[in-house]
């Protein structure tokens, strides 16, 4: 089948309702995206990205089935942010910032040199830290 931008056009003509939750899906993640940032970059602890930082918490020794249960919740919200951000792509919104956020709350191997990598450019460092100065919490320290 030779997928051209007519016959594109027209499978969506034929297809309205995939049009319409592909466009309410990008609006819904673009909100999302906008007031959820914020308010993720002012929940970081300011040491957040130094390595004597790195022990596990007490809840998550103690409990568990609860560490279980956020660390699945947080796999797919970050599945369905990086679904919304390659929708994005190519529909309104943020995609690109809507993929790496939904990185950021997979877990993977390596995802913390990675996210320390990142915030080291004095450019996105820079940025957090004017979030989080707008929400009156401290530097982050890196």
């Amino acid at each position: 089948m030779e997928l051209s931008l007519a016959s594109l056009i027209e499978w969506f003509k034929e297809h309205p309702e995939i049009l319409a939750w592909l466009g309410g899906s990008s609006v819904f993640i673009f909100c999302f995206s906008i007031l959820g940032v914020s308010y993720l970059v002012s929940i970081i602890p300011e040491d957040y990205f130094l390595p004597s930082k790195r022990t596990p918490t007490l809840w998550k020794s103690k409990v568990p089935i609860l560490r279980l249960a956020v660390l699945v919740i947080k796999n797919i919200i970050g599945i369905l942010l990086i679904m919304g951000g390659i929708m994005m792509l190519v529909l309104p919104g943020q995609g690109l910032l809507t993929i790496v956020t939904g990185f950021l709350f997979l877990d993977y191997p390596g995802k913390f040199i990675i996210e320390r990598r990142i915030v080291s450019y004095p450019a996105i460092l820079a940025a957090l830290n004017w979030i989080r100065k707008r929400n009156n919490k401290p530097s982050l320290k890196v």
